[in-house]
């Protein structure tokens, strides 16, 4: 059985702010406590190198390659399929206006494969956790840099 995790944020900033927060790799550092660090070209098929804290103890190395990019709309990546359909991810971030000026911002990542279940034994309650902090770290950073803007 696939694991599934979704998260959904209206954020009080407009989808330029919400983009501009998602697409400074460089920044995550200072507001994201899940992907510590995040090195890519955004480039579809190009890799985007992070070191994730899945665990609390420890930041690891993760690879994975673009899937979309749709500058201001759409972000999305995983893993390259394993042999024999083992294992596969995606993942993706997508920014929507809202009529008031907002922005609706949608976290997505589903992990497949016969190993998936193992995975989702081991590490389901640690990747949930860590993708509500980075949702919710898009949202706080997001509305931070708007209310500075304004």
């Amino acid at each position: 059985m696939p694991i599934n995790i979704q998260y959904s944020h209206e954020i009080n900033a407009s989808p330029e702010q919400v983009w501009a927060v998602l697409a400074d790799l460089d920044a995550y550092p200072q507001w994201n406590t899940f992907v510590e660090q995040c090195q890519s070209t955004l480039k579809v098929g190009d890799p985007i190198f992070m070191r994730v804290r899945v665990l609390p103890f420890m930041a690891q190395p993760q690879k994975e390659f673009i899937f979309e990019h749709e500058p201001g709309k759409l972000l999305s990546y995983g893993i390259k399929p394993a042999p024999l359909g083992a294992m596969k991810s995606y993942r993706s971030h997508t920014i929507a206006p809202l009529a008031d000026g907002r922005t609706r911002y949608e976290s997505k990542f589903e992990l497949s494969g016969w190993f998936s279940p193992v995975v989702g034994l081991l590490l389901a309650r640690f990747l949930r956790d860590g993708f509500r902090r980075m949702s919710q770290g898009i949202k706080d950073e997001a509305e931070r840099r708007a209310a500075a803007a304004a």
